[in-house]
């Protein structure tokens, strides 16, 4: 969020469009198993990343 200017929650819930529930779950890593891949997708248009750069999956763990 920082390197692109973003200061806080409530400015990333403006920029990208999401709720608060959703941007706090990915900041606490709580039921991650219920995110929309619409949230990852968002997230990814307001930083201009590739998804591969917001999530990582590593089998078994």
């Amino acid at each position: 969020m920082r390197i692109k200017g973003i200061d806080d929650i409530t400015e990333l819930m403006e920029k990208s469009g999401l709720s608060r529930n959703s941007i706090n779950k990915l900041y606490r890593e709580t039921h991650l198993e219920t995110i929309k891949l619409e949230t990852l997708f968002k997230l990814c248009d307001t930083f201009q990343c590739k998804l591969s750069d917001l999530i990582e999956y590593v089998p078994g763990e």
